[in-house]
């Protein structure tokens, strides 16, 4: 399949002012301004194939939105390339918004005032799609998002969730080839969210849309995509399949212990000195939580060891999360794996 996004040696970088104290200060300033710059993307390389659906992860600051923004035509790169479509977006910027769909968490498309339908109206004459192609779209879509009650509604009288399947409705009006995804399912409820996801997979499936999904809430990702690309301080520190990333990241189990009495962690890393486990404090003063490697002979002699000294009331074991293993990685810093992909791009590797 060919790569429906490609991007190479991306940077932004913006400048930030700092102004002098006092009067003489702010008449300096008038003639020259201090100021630095500061890299928000720093140089990030990859590519997504057509029918891929990528998660797009990192904190805070870490450069997501404002790739984002290159990606999507609505900022000008300080340096590098992006092609994505076949096309530059920031300089085929008409052309290029006809071929992709936008959903931004906290932003609306639709108009505030007037019925849902109305909206879908308008955008099918800024998308210029026939009334064929609408009808047999849509009708699809409506059904799908359960969206038909809502239709003759103003966007002011919708919930949040109710507004957002809305969206995602809009921005896939003119069936496009790739849909941005910046924190879809932010604030709403679970039912809605599987909705949502639900309704992402089978566009996928039926129609290969691609999807680059910007997202805070992980278990998106986990039902959704099987590549996962991470940011930290602009740069790309991770590209590749998540279930590598759990691979080498995430060995181990959580086994949670509620014991009858207190006990404290002293005890406990007495007993299981010579065994590769770290103790954690739970919730309640009475649980504790031991994280050991997978190993069944290990974990079956620390709760032998622990089960034989102490009264346990309950007892569990859960694998490791991907939000700790990605909480692990920014705790860590960065470590190497030796694999790369096959279409150019250094799947696989945190750098």
């Amino acid at each position: 399949m060919r790569n429906i996004i490609e991007v190479k040696d991306l940077r932004k970088e913006f400048k930030s002012y700092s102004s002098r104290q006092g009067l003489k200060g702010a008449f300096r300033d008038l003639l020259t301004r201090q100021y630095k710059v500061i890299p928000a993307v720093h140089d990030i390389t990859f590519s997504v194939k057509q029918g891929e659906m990528v998660g797009y992860i990192g904190e805070n600051g870490a450069g997501k939105s404002t790739s984002i923004k290159m990606l999507t035509g609505i900022l000008t790169p300080t340096s590098g390339s992006v092609v994505v479509n076949g096309m530059n977006p920031h300089k085929e910027r008409e052309k290029f918004v006809q071929s992709i769909g936008v959903v931004f968490g906290q932003r609306s498309q639709l108009w505030w005032d007037i019925a849902v339908q109305e909206s879908f109206r308008l955008l099918k004459k800024v998308y210029k799609v026939s009334d064929e192609d609408y009808k047999e779209h849509m009708e699809h879509v409506i059904k799908t998002l359960d969206i038909g009650p809502l239709l003759d509604k103003p966007v002011r009288k919708l919930s949040l969730g109710q507004r957002m399947r809305c969206e995602l409705a809009a921005a896939l009006l003119h069936n496009p080839p790739l849909l941005f995804l910046d924190e879809p399912t932010i604030g709403l409820d679970v039912l809605v969210k599987l909705k949502i996801r639900q309704f992402l997979k089978e566009m996928n499936e039926k129609y290969k849309t691609t999807i680059l999904l910007t997202t805070h809430d992980l278990s998106d990702i986990e039902a959704l995509c099987e590549r996962v690309v991470m940011l930290d301080e602009g740069k790309v520190i991770y590209d590749g399949a998540l279930e590598q990333l759990r691979h080498h990241w995430g060995e181990g189990k959580k086994i949670q212990l509620q014991f009858k009495e207190q006990v404290t962690s002293e005890q406990l890393n007495l007993l299981t000195s010579d065994l590769k486990v770290v103790w954690e404090q739970g919730q309640k003063s009475n649980v504790w939580i031991a994280l050991v490697t997978d190993q069944e002979a290990q974990m079956s002699e620390l709760i032998g060891r622990v089960v034989g000294a102490h009264e346990i009331l309950d007892l569990s074991v859960k694998e490791i999360s991907t939000e700790e293993i990605i909480r692990k990685i920014y705790e860590k810093g960065q470590a190497i794996t030796n694999n790369s992909n096959s279409n150019g791009g250094k799947h696989g590797q945190i750098y």
